[in-house]
């Protein structure tokens, strides 16, 4: 598989993507935009940043195109509808700049207050000092309304917190829980943010929040209102801010994103009550590398089929289905993908079982669990199709409601086949997927990386021997996990770092306690 780097990325993200021995990298993120058209005629997927327009002619050129991952948040550069109609799943990394955003928010919130970085230009280059010009204000005891309590808003909130002001939550996406539990109100009513002290916006950029602020807004705030946009550039109408700003309305603007960017020349440059950076707010180098990362881990696991992270053009509505909901869906996936790899006869039924809130959702299980199970069967399965083609092969499909006391959510896929009947169960734990059954055996592993299914007679020696013999092929154990049942056997997953190739399983296969060893690489 060709996956191609239209943009710079971090060079993590190209070390995970050339380990990989099924896929060919090719960096063209050097490469003129015209010429890239070339380059991506026969890429099965793509990872960009904003320089690349992901449109209708980019999609003309890809014929093989799969999947695209964008490396960051926003997605302004990519006509997800045009991607949507050609099957080609659209993902973004939502949280891996999370807290360099946040930080770069902080940081346009004490320079607000304090004029901190007037300051430090008037004291350096000018030579001047001036303690008088510079008289802040404190953050204790203010009122500060945050527009979007999402990954970055939430986080925000908190900081604001420790600093003793009082935080106002306006999101009308989330459960007031997520407010009200960190000590923030919650508020339905815009109104209120428009009469706090500070006012700061963390959205996606969309139709509804485009100009969310405009004169109609401003004149609802305080006199002195102080506005900060480390969001997406167009969220505050620049002009309106920009008049706000010279008549005083506004006393200080903390901005590090433009409605047409780069911004090299900008009306807000003239105002000496603005701190301005150029869109810094994923810069820094932890962020950069974990982007890079996750992108990187993003278009391998939808390149596999076995889940596609983060995706925006799901067959649900993301913005209201929970995100708790999603990352069972991911899941489900997951452990339809791994199955899909170890059983090796036609599957004759497939049956979900659910217990807790995830219940709700069995069609959704069902269809994301089938997207992975058939992988192996049919390149062409997807969200629209899955159930079309299980019914196309015979396959009979069965989701019901069971009991389950040790988790408050459970997910079970059972397998049946003429051969055997093959049983995987997952939950998350601390907001992480986990399988926590697999054949019947209990023990808990990351569904991630490379992993060998060693099932065995219960009998002394058996850990050393699969030891010596993944030595012997210089293969490194990462993770080993045990389970047991009553019938003296043993179920291990082991969790390699190397590439595992048929000659390691047939010796594997070829040791006298072993009954059954499968493999399974996410």
């Amino acid at each position: 598989m060709k996956v191609v780097v239209c943009d710079p990325i971090h060079k993590a993200g190209f070390e995970i993507l050339k380990k990989v021995k099924d896929i060919e990298v090719v960096d063209a993120s050097k490469t003129p935009k015209k010429e890239l058209l070339n380059v991506i005629e026969d890429a099965d997927g793509v990872i960009t940043r904003s320089p690349t327009p992901v449109d209708e002619t980019f999609l003309s050129h890809a014929k093989k195109l799969k999947a695209v991952v964008r490396a960051g948040v926003g997605v302004d550069n990519v006509d997800i509808k045009a991607a949507s109609k050609k099957g080609v799943v659209i993902m973004n990394v939502p949280t891996a700049n999370t807290l360099a955003a946040v930080e770069l928010t902080m940081a346009h919130l004490f320079a607000a207050a304090r004029s901190f970085t007037n300051a430090v230009w008037n004291l350096k280059k000018e030579h001047e000092w001036n303690r008088e010009k510079w008289l802040g204000i404190e953050l204790a005891g203010k009122k500060l309304g945050i527009i979007g309590f999402g990954n970055i808003g939430s986080r925000v909130g908190i900081r604001a917190k420790a600093l003793e002001m009082d935080v106002i939550a306006y999101d009308p996406y989330i459960d007031p829980s997520k407010a009200t539990d960190l000590g923030c109100k919650y508020t339905t009513d815009f109104d209120e943010i428009l009469k706090c002290d500070f006012i700061t916006i963390h959205t996606p950029k969309t139709p509804e929040t485009i100009n969310m602020i405009t004169k109609k807004e401003i004149e609802k705030m305080k006199d002195g209102v102080v506005l900060i946009n480390c969001a997406r550039g167009g969220l505050y109408n620049e002009e309106d801010v920009y008049e706000g700003l010279k008549s005083g309305k506004i006393r200080w603007l903390g901005i590090d994103v433009f409605e047409k960017e780069p911004a090299k020349e900008h009306p807000f440059f003239e105002l000496e009550n603005t701190s301005v950076t150029p869109h810094i707010g994923a810069n820094t180098k932890e962020s950069q590398q974990r982007i890079a990362t996750q992108a990187a881990e993003a278009i391998i696991e939808a390149l596999r089929g076995s889940s596609y992270p983060n995706a925006l053009n799901l067959p649900i509505n993301t913005t209201s289905t929970p995100e708790w909901v999603i990352k069972y869906l991911e899941l489900s996936q997951k452990m339809g993908y791994i199955l899909s790899q170890i059983i090796k006869s036609p599957i004759k039924k497939v049956k979900v079982n659910l217990s807790g809130n995830i219940a709700k959702e069995n069609k959704s299980i069902m269809t994301f669990a089938l997207v992975g199970l058939l992988k192996n069967i049919t390149d062409s399965v997807n969200y629209v199709n899955a159930e079309f083609i299980a019914n196309e092969k015979g396959i009979k499909l069965e989701a019901k409601e069971v009991k389950n006391s040790t988790y408050r959510n459970f997910v079970n896929l059972k397998i049946l086949t003429d051969e055997e009947e093959y049983s995987i169960s997952g939950t998350m734990l601390e907001n992480y997927p986990r399988i926590v059954e697999f054949k019947g055996f209990d023990l808990e592993f990351e569904p991630k990386g490379k992993m060998i299914f060693f099932k065995n007679t219960d009998v002394p020696g058996v850990i050393g021997e699969v030891g010596m013999t993944l030595a012997k092929y210089n293969i490194n154990i990462a993770d080993f996990r045990l389970g047991r049942n009553k019938e003296n056997q043993a179920m291990a997953v082991i969790i390699v770092d190397n590439d595992v190739n048929d000659e390691v399983l047939r010796e594997l296969r070829g040791l006298k306690a072993a009954i059954s060893v499968g493999y399974a690489e996410i």
